[in-house]
């Protein structure tokens, strides 16, 4: 899987209960839409590790077949418009890629 990975923290002037519900729902709808999505997992972010981890809200992990459908969905007239909805809200982000690696799966019961 190839992944971008996204860590976000909502505008000043929202709760941290209406951005994750926005993002579930009303993002999620364009989300869903993207071309070569393969899966999606979002978390959203109860308490921070330490102090240095503070001020962040939700984690979105959008999986693809490979760096080149990751491109194509970035490219995508969907993708346009899940930024055009974003538009200025003024939250902040951080957002990587790469490829992901299985690196544990559980212990045989």
């Amino acid at each position: 899987m190839y992944n971008l990975v996204l860590l976000a923290a909502r505008p000043p002037e929202w709760t941290h209960e209406r951005f994750i519900a926005w993002w579930r729902v009303e993002h999620a709808e364009l989300t869903y839409r993207l071309p070569g999505l393969r899966a999606w997992r979002h978390t959203e972010i109860e308490e921070a590790f330490d102090t240095r981890s503070e001020g962040w809200d939700g984690v979105s992990v959008l999986s693809f077949d490979s760096a080149e459908d990751l491109r194509k969905a970035l490219d995508s007239p969907e993708w346009a418009a899940a930024v055009a909805q974003v538009g200025d809200m003024r939250g902040r982000r951080l957002a990587v890629m790469g490829t992901e690696r299985e690196m544990f799966t559980g212990r045989p019961a």
